[in-house]
């Protein structure tokens, strides 16, 4: 492991298919002519090496396009990372067919473990050089979206704005400015529809057909597989949104009508459901130094290896927290591999978000930082659901210090997240099965697609009132996410954490301290097992699992008292 590096040091060298591929080259011969495990352990260990390095050029490269999309040299680096991606990934499945096909396989997953075998079984499923150009093609679509998404120029109140510059308008505790706001968003994406209908058209095409090309019925299969979803399947799938229908949605209604009680109002339209009460939504009150302060006195308080991390990630410019103009909107984190770093980047804009997001993504980080002593690349990071346990759960385990942040509006900030928390696993299963109906049927037409939406907002989300916003009342709401573009199949991911992170909320309130010790257990083990092997090690119930979100369900009812 590294010492920690500033940012402004860490570099990566930008390769050519030539010298990966002499490198591959070097380690199919050592590996051939390895006759011992010590020798077959040392050239996995180099090769090893070799895609963290690739790695963090793509990372860095991704990155530097996300700060500044208006950058022509970050967008010709980028272009030319989706470029070459897929020759980079063809020489690297064919190491892996060639490992788990090994006959000393059984002695490397001794050394390695048997979860990396089971993620290369899964990657070598999801490539062939046949659709190396429709991956091309792919990356520099979804890019098209990000940039469009960012460089969205809004006039509002007299001032312009981007979409993240929008939200604290869409959070004010004047009701006719968060009407105000929505109509302006939503003329954005109208504005745009033609591009957004056809950029989405064609990704939902391109890779259906890559799909076909690699002997799959549709997308379905081959979106999980690309997931590395190596221990459940579309069927539990389907049986845990039919739970969020049953346990979660009719608590969700009442919430709702709870919320239009605060506000005093006979129907909570769209534009409300981002406020508490008649008073808005609580911000933060303070600037981003400010902010980064505060912070660092809760991951004190909490645990001397949350705040030692915390302090280092500040020192080492490992955050780009503010808004700017043609920066790619929303938050995520992602690492240097060669260096053991992990980077946070997300848009400030003085709402609650800035602390949820900040929050969230922090948990990531630290996931990483905790992992980063495991043998092979894979383990960095666990698979998606896993990572969002993170990043969600440690919202819940930062609750008790929200007061460093919103003052004497703590309590509101608590009782509004955890509402939300709960809220938001009907939308997010309906985003998963909106996908699952979108990619079942390619040749559906944009208007089918935005009626697809609309049957999933009729079945997860029945107390949406959208008023006279013309857009999301014919089903565009689907477009302003980014998952739903990017990363299919993706956001299902969110709604299972969730599902384990209001677990650990339980276990917080009952014996903090174990909670906490559970949570960073579980973020050493990173990526080394499967999703269910996680949550069991953490002593948690799998979303599967019949029942899985009873005991959460009823613990927010009686937390915020909904009859």
């Amino acid at each position: 492991m590294q010492a920690p590096v500033d940012f402004a040091d860490i570099t990566a060298e930008t390769p050519t298919l030539l010298s990966v591929t002499a490198e591959y080259q070097v380690i199919q011969t050592q590996l051939n002519q390895a006759q011992t495990s010590e020798q077959r352990k040392i050239v996995i260990e180099q090769w090893d090496a070799l895609r963290r390095r690739l790695s963090t050029w793509r990372e860095l490269t991704q990155l530097h396009f996300h700060q500044d999309t208006q950058n022509p040299e970050y967008k010709t680096a980028l272009d030319y990372c989706s470029e070459l991606s897929p020759s980079l990934t063809a020489l690297e499945v064919d190491l892996k067919r060639q490992l788990i096909q090994s006959p000393d396989r059984a002695e490397l997953e001794q050394s390695f473990g048997r979860q990396a075998f089971l993620l290369w079984e899964a990657d070598i499923t999801t490539f062939e050089k046949a659709i190396a150009a429709n991956l091309v093609e792919e990356s520099k679509l979804t890019n098209e979206y990000t940039e469009l998404i960012a460089l969205a120029k809004l006039e509002f109140q007299g001032e312009q704005v981007n979409l993240s510059g929008l939200q604290p308008y869409l959070q004010s505790k004047n009701r006719d400015i968060r009407h105000q706001a929505e109509q302006c968003r939503w003329q954005f994406f109208e504005q745009n529809q033609d591009r957004f209908d056809q950029l989405f058209d064609r990704l939902v095409k391109l890779r259906d057909r890559m799909a076909k090309k690699l002997g799959y019925e549709n997308y379905i299969a081959l979106g999980y597989r690309r997931m590395r979803r190596v221990d459940y399947d579309q069927t539990d799938v389907e049986r845990y949104r039919d739970q969020v229908v049953q346990e979660v949605v009719p608590l969700a209604i009442k919430l709702i009508r709870q919320q239009a009680q605060r506000l005093n109002l006979d129907t909570v339209y769209f534009w409300d459901e981002s406020v508490f009460d008649a008073e808005g939504s609580p911000a933060p009150i303070g600037d981003h130094d400010w902010m980064l302060e505060r912070a660092q006195k809760m991951f004190d308080a909490m645990n001397p290896s949350l705040g030692g991390f915390f302090s280092m990630m500040v020192e080492q410019h490992l955050l780009d927290l503010q808004n700017r103009p043609g920066k790619a909107g929303g938050g995520f984190c992602t690492s240097f591999a060669t260096y053991d770093m992990p980077y946070v980047f997300a848009n400030f804009n003085g709402t609650k978000n800035d602390v949820q997001v900040f929050v969230h993504e922090i948990g990531h980080a630290f996931q990483m930082w905790r992992s980063r002593h495991l043998p092979v690349f894979d383990y960095l990071w666990p698979t998606l659901e896993s990572c969002e346990i993170h990043s969600m759960s440690l919202e819940f385990l930062t609750r008790s210090q929200m007061e460093k942040f919103f003052g004497d509006q703590a309590e509101r900030f608590r009782r509004q997240h955890l509402a939300w928390s709960i809220l938001f696993l009907p939308y997010g299963v309906a985003v998963d099965h909106f996908q699952h109906l979108v990619y079942a049927n390619p040749e559906a037409t944009p208007q089918e697609r935005h009626q697809m939406w609309q049957q999933m907002e009729a079945r997860y989300l029945p107390w949406r009132q959208y008023g006279d916003l013309n857009y999301l009342n014919k089903g565009g709401l689907w477009q302003d996410k980014q998952h739903i573009y990017c990363s299919p199949f993706y956001y299902i991911d969110y709604t299972l954490a969730g599902c384990c992170a209001l677990q650990f909320w339980i276990k917080a309130e009952e014996d903090y301290s174990q909670a906490l010790a559970d949570y960073i257990a579980l973020c050493d083990r990173g990526g080394s097992a499967s999703f269910r092997e996680l949550v069991r090690s953490a002593n948690l119930i799998s979303p599967f699992e019949p029942g899985a979100l009873t005991k959460v369900v009823e613990k927010v009812r009686q937390t915020l008292k909904v009859g």
